[in-house]
């Protein structure tokens, strides 16, 4: 009765590079199809994030639990097909706010415009996976720290952590806060 009580740990081995290719070559064309139908029918899209899985794949192979290699593809996919899509809310929020020191007609403008986008996508893409989550819940749902603890099962002092780290990437990256 007491032993029940207790879960016996899995098994984590190495996945081998054999291993990781037979894997790519099984999952690889399903991974993309199910990227491709979530992301509104975009090849070149769907063909990038799959190899951003798969890579994410390779990255983690140490922590894998073989039985369950499958289930762990989908949710990478899933989570990178999620972050990109809040990526670009948060670009089109971005381009949707207005400012009064947007000048269209101005070309200098829409270049910096341009290049200050293209940094941004940068710096978000280069977030850490935690920070990003919460940087994304805050400002693209709207969501209260004490919320986003509440959903991530963490407490409103790591997500301040977090929140923290995340603006200072952006003052150091960008110059300026988000």
């Amino acid at each position: 009765m007491f032993l029940s009580i207790f879960k016996p740990e899995k098994n984590f081995e190495e996945l081998s590079l054999a291993e990781y290719q037979k894997v790519f070559s099984e999952f690889y064309k399903p991974i993309r199809n199910f990227i491709y139908y979530r992301c509104g029918g975009d090849p070149d899209l769907a063909e990038d994030i799959a190899q951003d899985t798969f890579l994410k794949l390779w990255e983690t192979r140490q922590r894998i639990d073989k039985s369950t290699v499958k289930a762990y593809l989908y949710k990478i996919a899933q989570n990178n097909t999620i972050n990109h899509l809040k990526r670009q809310q948060l670009l089109f929020k971005f381009k949707k706010k207005p400012s009064a020191d947007r000048d269209f007609d101005n070309p200098e403008k829409l270049a910096e415009m341009a290049e200050y986008e293209e940094k941004l996508q940068r710096v978000i893409a280069s977030l850490p996976e935690g920070g990003r989550e919460v940087f994304l819940m805050n400002r693209l749902e709207d969501l209260t720290y004490v919320e986003i603890a509440e959903r991530l099962g963490l407490s409103v002092k790591a997500i301040e952590k977090r929140m923290s780290k995340v603006l200072k990437i952006f003052r150091d990256q960008l110059g300026t806060e988000i």
